[in-house]
């Protein structure tokens, strides 16, 4: 990262969450409460306390209920500005978005559902000697749900491989889901192409610019995370 810390977030809240059925009729899956707060209001704020001024909210679904909560972020002390995903074919391409925002500066991204325990964000935005920054969680029983991430002994990636099937090569580390980048990213973001799901991932993105020899570093959360999928899960957070 940049030797300064990161002051720049980029938050991805244009989905709808359909797997929260009647859950986001009204809401995009970022703004359903969890222990009286929007998921996205935790993290503007642990983002925040960590001394993230500038965000970029990346909307498209119920864009409307976003912007009317934050606004232009004057009540929660930062400068919010938003962009719109008008159509929903990937990660890799929501990134992109965030181009002109970044400018020249390190950014941290987050999915605008994936809690995490707030002092990890300090982590997160402290200067770094990598072209990238990806969280990890020690959690093997969950990798068929996401993406392994495969690290060297300096516990810098080295590959990263969505859902692996049974027999394909794997890691005990999960992709949390919360990164920083240099504007390096968007070389990558920039060259993929369509994944076999029929989306431009981010993932991929990712991987490229690791195995292209540039030095991403996996950083291991501490504490709770949760990724804020289905009723269940939010059930047992709201316990």
């Amino acid at each position: 990262m940049n030797p300064t810390t990161i002051r720049k977030a980029v938050l991805l809240a244009a989905g709808k969450g359909t797997r929260m059925r009647e859950l986001t009729n009204d809401l995009p899956k970022p703004m359903i409460a969890v222990r009286g707060k929007p998921i996205l209001q935790h993290i503007v704020e642990g983002l925040a306390a960590a001394g993230v001024t500038h965000f970029l909210i990346v909307v498209g679904y119920r864009a409307e209920v976003v912007r009317a909560f934050f606004g232009d972020g004057a009540k929660f002390g930062i400068a919010v500005a938003y962009t719109t995903q008008i159509v929903q074919d990937g990660t890799g391409r929501v990134v992109e978005l965030a181009k002109d925002f970044a400018g020249a500066d390190a950014f941290v991204l987050s999915y605008g559902d994936i809690l995490i325990d707030p002092a990890n964000y300090l982590r997160l935005v402290a200067p770094a000697d990598a072209e990238a920054l990806i969280s990890v969680k020690y959690n093997p029983g969950e990798i068929a749900k996401g993406g392994a991430v495969f690290v060297n002994k300096c516990f810098e990636m080295t590959d990263l491989r969505e859902k692996p099937q049974p027999g394909e090569p794997t890691s005990p580390w999960y992709n949390a889901g919360i990164y920083a980048f240099r504007p390096s990213i968007f070389e990558h973001t920039a060259r993929l192409e369509k994944s076999p799901r029929g989306e431009y991932e981010l993932t991929d993105a990712i991987r490229t610019l690791a195995l292209s020899g540039k030095k991403v570093q996996a950083l291991e959360l501490s504490g709770d995370w949760a990724d804020v999928r289905d009723p269940e899960i939010l059930a047992q957070l709201n316990a």
